[in-house]
């Protein structure tokens, strides 16, 4: 797969004339996409996180890039400044509102309590709202800043990376059941959210749906389970099949959606989850090594994690102390940390997406951009 991959998403390279429809990108996520915008608000960065690309850490929660990353370069556009990011950003094209831990939706604990970011979808939102309104009065005045022209809103690309934190926040104290009563509402709350954004004249949207979160090697290690629930590829079925489940419903709502949207707008469902699948279980067919398995952890092991100590902390366990260390070669993980993908892992998917397969309906943004290299 990663050869027709790659072999689909050359061609618009070598013809590149450098147009694109897309002028901006807004984006809204979770640390999936966050470049830098949690970090920005809670200043506690560390190494190993930016080793591969930043060379040190760059307010992402991997080694390198993120899809959202790739997207732009893709786009021919430089990476998205984050919104809470005060000192060096520019948002002439475009504004990530994404944060670490951020749920699509309200929080009812702390950040201090559990981790939650103080910054949900609607909260982004309402950053959103206000980014559009500081736009019209500044060009009102004639003034010369770092943000965009007014009309920039109806020619961007609106991208969607959240939800992984309502499902498996609650997982450990809820169960699957527990969270799944729950999910309709992450739905209709994602839905919601592009209505008002079509209403400020966005017309472009990418939804990501789901992650394979029983794949992923910090839920392994810490999620009850038997043998009996692993598939063949040691990811756990149970928790893979809500997270198809969500999917489903997350794609039969966009599509009702797209429906009573008037025309003009597009509105995809990008099944990301089918390629993050297909490397978990296949990872040495797209030239990886290890699928369920993270580069930075502690303890050794299928999974080298340990909840009790994070990618670059130290902890005293057992009267020693520890340290859960990086790889030295993080090009050959999907998994990151446990939780989060690697360069490595973002970049194979986004040559996936670009190839268009992954879209529903379909969008051809080879047709609409001349896409960059990635490399």
């Amino acid at each position: 797969m990663l050869v027709a991959w790659m072999v689909v998403t050359a061609v618009p390279w070598r013809l590149s004339v450098c147009k694109c429809d897309f002028e901006a990108i807004f984006n809204f996520g979770d640390s999936n996409s966050d470049t830098g915008g949690f970090y920005a608000a809670f200043p506690a960065e560390f190494g190993p996180f930016g080793m591969t690309y930043f060379k040190k850490p760059a307010g992402r929660a991997t080694d390198g890039r993120l899809v959202i990353d790739f997207i732009a370069q893709a786009l021919g556009l430089p990476f998205l400044s984050p919104y809470l990011q005060s000192i060096g950003s520019d948002y002439r094209h475009g504004v990530n509102f994404a944060t670490l831990a951020s749920t699509v939706l309200l929080p009812n604990t702390s950040l201090f309590v559990t981790g939650i970011s103080p910054f949900p979808l609607a909260i982004q939102l309402n950053q959103m709202e206000h980014f559009k309104v500081t736009v019209d009065e500044i060009h009102s005045k004639g003034e010369s800043t770092n943000l965009p022209p007014p009309d920039i809103f109806g020619k961007s690309l609106y991208t969607f990376y959240i939800g992984q934190n309502d499902f498996t926040s609650n997982l450990a104290s809820l169960g699957i059941e527990g969270v799944k009563k729950y999910l309709p509402q992450v739905v209709a709350q994602i839905v919601a959210t592009i209505k008002d954004l079509y209403a400020l004249g966005g017309r472009s949207f990418l939804v990501f749906n789901l992650a394979p979160v029983g794949c992923y090697p910090a839920f392994l290690a810490e999620l009850p389970h038997g043998g009996s629930d692993l598939d063949a590829f040691g990811c756990m079925v149970p928790y893979n099949n809500a997270v198809v489940d969500y999917n489903k419903m997350l794609k039969a709502e966009l599509r009702l959606t797209r429906e009573v949207l008037p025309v003009g707008a597009h509105l995809i469902y990008v099944d990301s989850h089918a390629v993050l699948l297909d490397l978990f279980q296949h990872p040495t067919s797209h030239g990886l090594k290890y699928g369920t398995r993270a580069c930075c952890g502690y303890g050794g092991g299928p999974y080298n994690f340990d909840p009790k100590v994070y990618c670059g902390n130290t902890k005293v366990i057992n009267g020693s102390f520890v340290t859960a260390t990086a790889c030295s070669d993080p090009h050959n993980y999907v998994s990151w940390d446990g939780i989060h993908s690697t360069e490595a892992a973002n970049k194979l998917l986004t040559f996936a997406l670009l190839n268009g397969s992954f879209f529903d309906p379909p969008f051809p943004l080879h047709q609409l951009c001349d896409l960059h290299p990635i490399g």
